[in-house]
């Protein structure tokens, strides 16, 4: 169903408009895709990493047109996933949802961040959010606090996706978020703390031909925060890149697409999908040349019963020229597994 693959339709092309906080922290149910991500690092206060989860949740119209008069009538369908990974296990649990919206039940608020799909829910406080999960064997609730304003990607929150001037999203971050958490483990309590990324994205004209992208997200220890990304045709090769750094005291940089470089350097084949993912990354920007490793291989996603798409989606370590480590955060990659990416 093309729906539940949430291939996106060219659509006429909005209003270029500046972003507008709070409303658009909330949803933007006129457009055809858009999603809120959370990815974070914890472990205990002032020891290493730990555990890496994933919180997301997508929004996208549903089959009832908008002006049908029951509020039960599937006007927007809600998909969230989850995911966490055990770094000293080396093993990753996920699970998936896909609902249409319903009142006091599913929903994605208009005006702010205020997202509810069954127990997951994400939204914005006055420190700054609050989300709580569940998944096989687990339960966490976050605190996330929020010491910078949004970082706005690409052109004031116009990011380019594609060599097409028309294809892009709308896209703000919010990195080093401080994190406090309370996760239950197998039955065990255990109070961590760590950093988090927050992204928000939305468009009518995302991908075009694109057969599939590879992004991340990373945390410096110096309180910087890198975005970078890259977009592949159908061939392999790459369609356009792009990112971002924020610098403490210094005004958020955005990279054009040939400041960019995402080389893989080792790869990893699942037993499950027979996908072949590359989880080691040399990197060259404007950021200086790093090296990126994944915490460890097996962080591949099947979220096929609700996106249709098995993607890889895990933490990494940012590593400098030298080889010392830099910075954790989030590494996602789509399209090497079946079907084109969804959106």
């Amino acid at each position: 169903m093309k729906r539940r693959t949430l291939l996106l339709a060219a659509l006429p092309l909005p209003a270029r408009a500046a972003m507008n906080f709070p409303a658009d922290f909330g949803a933007h149910p006129r457009q055809s895709i858009e999603w809120w991500y959370v990815t974070g690092l914890l472990g205990e206060p002032g020891g290493p990493p730990r555990y890496g989860y994933q919180l997301t949740f997508f929004r996208v119209p549903g089959p009832a047109p908008s002006d049908h008069p029951s509020p039960l009538a599937a006007k927007q369908l809600l998909l969230g996933h989850v995911a966490l990974s055990d770094l000293g296990a080396r093993t990753q649990r996920h699970t998936q949802r896909l609902l249409r919206t319903l009142p006091g039940a599913v929903h994605a608020r208009v005006g702010d961040c205020d997202l509810k799909l069954r127990d997951w829910t994400l939204a914005r406080t006055p420190e700054g959010y609050r989300a709580a999960f569940t998944g096989p064997g687990f339960t966490m609730a976050l605190q996330l606090a929020t010491p910078a304003p949004p970082l706005l990607q690409g052109d004031a929150g116009i990011s380019r996706k594609g060599s097409d001037p028309e294809q892009f999203s709308h896209y703000y971050s919010r990195p080093q978020l401080a994190t406090t958490a309370d996760l239950v483990l197998d039955g065990r309590p255990q109070r961590l703390a760590g950093r988090a990324w927050l992204d928000h994205e939305w468009s009518d004209n995302y991908l075009g031909d694109t057969a599939g992208w590879d992004w991340l997200g990373i945390n410096l220890h110096d309180g910087r925060a890198l975005t970078l990304f890259q977009l592949r045709r159908q061939d392999g090769t790459r369609d356009w890149a792009g990112g971002s750094l924020r610098a403490p005291g210094q005004p958020d940089r955005s990279f054009a697409a040939g400041d960019v470089d995402m080389t893989p350097v080792r790869h990893w084949t699942s037993p499950a999908t027979g996908g072949r993912w590359p989880v080691e990354w040399r990197l060259k920007s404007p950021a200086g040349d790093m090296r990126l490793v994944a915490a460890f291989d097996a962080q591949e996603v099947d979220a096929r019963r609700s996106s249709a798409l098995v993607y890889w989606e895990g933490a990494a370590r940012l590593l400098d020229a030298a080889g010392q480590e830099i910075g954790w955060g989030y590494l996602e990659l789509t399209g090497y597994v079946g079907k084109p990416p969804m959106v």
